[in-house]
């Protein structure tokens, strides 16, 4: 296997990694035109699952920095601070949203979340959503749903420059060139953004968010290599750096420490194209990522200190092949390897080395049986080494009544791996009350160990069922409509539910002797979402649009569902403590998620060049954790507030050489320091940019 991956190496070198085809589509709009759903060229209106675009002009009127603020606006979506700014989709956590840059996935994640605040929103041409399972095409971690981040491409010339500056000293400078030279097309981007951070304490010495500063850079170009074959790469840097001040308590004085976090990730992407005939293409991709994580905080006359280092390597080979069989007739299949590894001192020690390797293959047909109906199936198989192999089938149709309204209905198996963390951790926090969190793979090993060393008081019955994780599956249904009314009143609805197995949760196996417990990963719980998302656009007039959205959304954990039922489930009173029996009615479902978000997006702008945006953002009460002892969500008190928050941006194009632009974000100043801390009040902003 090894000699084969320096092989494919060695081609893929020589010109490998695929873009993904075009066809006569190609020609429309490329706005309209998506990719990801189907891994191919199509037109957005003629999608059968839940899919959406955020536009190049949508990202820059929005005054978005990063790409966890555009995401924030759209319906469905919801942003939640927790292990840095990751999100759901259909009420389903951060770690089943599967996050691709021009098709590939990013890693790094932390605690199951890819913070979305290192990814700039400069150079990006649109940004494609998917909702619901989507794993029989990209496997592991699209279990809720795919966002792919498609950035600029070579091809036009330019030369921009960009600035802005923000409250908190928020300083963000970018440039992006694009030439060609002879047949090669080459792209050059840059991106720098600082900030002094806030504190939503007055006069704390330890900031909400400590200063820091993120910077990206970004190569692509693309070659013709011959008649029929085109070549092209990709790479890309992204370095992060934060300062950090810590409060420590030691024998009632307080003690004042520094520290600091860094980060370095690397993407490289080369692709090989060839176009057989008309009707068919073959690409090779090449997929080579790295993730290296540092953070280390020095704690002076007290009990030690802290130093967590984590590597993260993730490559991938793949081919992929498209037969335009007949017009009415579209058929895909590809075949991949995956090679990935971890070192992080919670995984034993760095010299120690994690690795998994994935082989799989994926087919899909899509084929319009009549003039109005249209059906897709997809198969994808992933041999994985660690665990069981896993089988992700998914078939949508979608029924054209006439012009004006199309019905859509798809359902898919989706899966999420077990990640290195739930496999392997070996972490213990002194600091905290001496607790360890073992990985399923590793728990069992050291739990002896430690009661050889008579440092275990007792164990548990969870400790006997600790065993090798299976992936968590889901099965996802949507079904939806979408109307074309006269006037540019376009309406659309999608009902969804997720039925969630083998679900990974912790628990404690055991307690030690100096009181600290142990925790260790399971499959135990059986989960559901389920809701429905509403949609409506309307031009007012030819300058000025509107645009609605609302998600209402339930979870909840079938387990508990049964026993609140049958009676078993008790709840104290806030009022005098009482106990009482719980209700399905008192049940708040999955934590961190809300029942009701609502946007709005009013939209103007003028053939001169002047444009202005208002977006309102609700999201409703949500369930943070247990307070009365019964360890679920129901009690008024167990809710974080529900908030609405509006942002607005007017800009100006002076010439087609310079635009100007102010905004302010969060204009009711609406702050939560321990819910919210991400978010730190109302923000002003000033943007120039320049075109050269």
């Amino acid at each position: 296997m090894k000699s084969l991956v320096l092989f494919c190496f060695s081609v893929l070198c020589i010109g490998a990694v695929a873009q993904t085809n075009t066809d006569s589509i190609s020609t429309k709009s490329m706005d309209d035109v998506i990719i990801t759903a189907t891994r191919s060229p199509r037109l957005l209106s003629n999608i059968a699952i839940p899919a959406s675009i955020v536009s190049a002009k949508t990202l820059y009127q929005s005054g978005s920095l990063r790409l966890s603020d555009i995401l924030a606006e759209q319906t469905g979506i919801a942003v939640i601070d927790n292990f840095g700014k990751g999100i759901q989709m259909q009420g389903l956590s951060s770690e089943y949203t599967l996050i691709l840059l021009n098709g590939e996935p990013l890693i790094g994640r932390t605690g199951g979340v890819l913070d979305l605040s290192r990814i700039t929103i400069k150079g990006i041409k649109k940004i494609e959503i998917i909702k619901g399972p989507s794993s029989s095409l990209y496997g592991s971690e699209a279990m809720g749903g795919v966002i792919n981040i498609i950035t600029e491409q070579p091809g036009i010339r330019k030369s921009d420059l960009n600035l802005r500056y923000g409250r908190f000293n928020t300083v963000d400078g970018s440039f992006d060139i694009a030439r060609r030279i002879n047949k090669l097309d080459l792209q050059v981007s840059s991106d720098y953004n600082r900030s002094e951070g806030y504190s939503l304490k007055p006069n704390a010495t330890q900031q909400t968010v400590e200063p820091f500063w993120r910077s990206t850079q970004q190569v692509t170009l693309s070659l013709p290599i011959a008649d029929k074959w085109k070549f092209g790469l990709t790479a890309r840097h992204n370095n992060t750096y934060v300062d950090n001040t810590i409060s420590v308590l030691n024998g009632g004085s307080t003690i004042v420490s520094k520290g600091f976090e860094k980060s370095n990730e690397y993407n490289i992407n080369p692709f090989i194209r060839r176009s057989i005939n008309s009707k068919i293409s073959t690409t090779f991709r090449g997929y080579f990522t790295g993730f290296t994580a540092i953070q280390e905080l020095s704690v002076k006359d007290a009990l030690g200190g802290y130093n967590d280092q984590f590597q993260q390597r993730f490559n991938r080979i793949e081919n992929q092949t498209d037969w335009h069989i007949r017009a009415q007739s579209n058929f895909i299949a590809g075949a991949g390897y995956i090679q990935e590894n971890v070192r992080s001192n919670r995984y034993d020690s760095l010299s120690t080395k994690r690795e998994n390797q994935i082989g799989y293959v994926f087919t899909q047909q899509e084929e319009k049986i009549t003039k109005k109906l249209t059906f897709i199936a997809g198969l994808r198989y992933d041999a994985n080494k660690a665990y069981t192999s896993v089988l992700s089938p998914k078939a949508a149709f979608q029924y054209a009544h006439n012009e004006f309204i199309s019905f859509n209905v798809s359902y898919g198996k989706g899966f999420k791996a077990p990640d290195f963390r739930q496999l392997y951790l070996n972490f213990t926090n002194l600091a905290a009350g001496s607790y360890s969190v073992f990985g399923a793979s590793v728990a069992q090993d050291e739990v002896k160990r430690l009661s050889d060393l008579n440092a275990i008081d007792q164990t548990t019955s969870m400790l006997n069922i600790v065993s090798v994780l299976k992936p968590e599956v889901s099965g996802g249904l949507n079904a939806g409509v979408k109307v074309k009314l006269p006037h540019e009143l376009n309406l659309q609805a999608n009902l969804f539910r997720n039925d969630i197995s083998n679900m990974i949760v912790t628990d404690v196996i055991a307690f030690k002797k100096s009181g600290g417990q142990i925790y260790s990963y399971f499959n135990l719980k059986q989960a559901l979402t389920e809701g429905v998302e509403l949609e409506a656009s309307k031009r007012l007039r030819k300058s000025i649009s509107i645009k609605v959205g609302y998600q209402y959304l339930y979870s909840a954990d079938k387990q508990v569902l049964s026993s609140i039922k049958h009676g078993e489930v008790y709840q104290r009173s806030i009022e005098n403590g009482a106990a009482t029996r719980m209700t399905v009615s008192d049940y708040g479902g999955l934590p961190y998620r809300s029942k009701h978000s609502a946007n709005l997006k009013i939209n103007y702008e003028n053939k001169s060049g002047f444009f202005t945006t208002v977006r309102l953002l609700y999201r409703g009460r949500w369930g943070t954790y247990d307070i009365d002892g019964n360890g679920l969500i129901n009690r008024e008190d167990e809710f974080a507030k529900g908030y609405m928050q509006a942002n607005a941006s007017i800009g100006y194009s002076a010439s087609k050489h310079s635009d100007i632009m102010l905004g302010v974000d969060n204009i009711f100043n609406y702050k939560d320091l321990l819910f919210l801390p991400g978010n730190p009040g109302r923000t002003g902003y000033i943007n120039f940019q320049l075109h050269f």
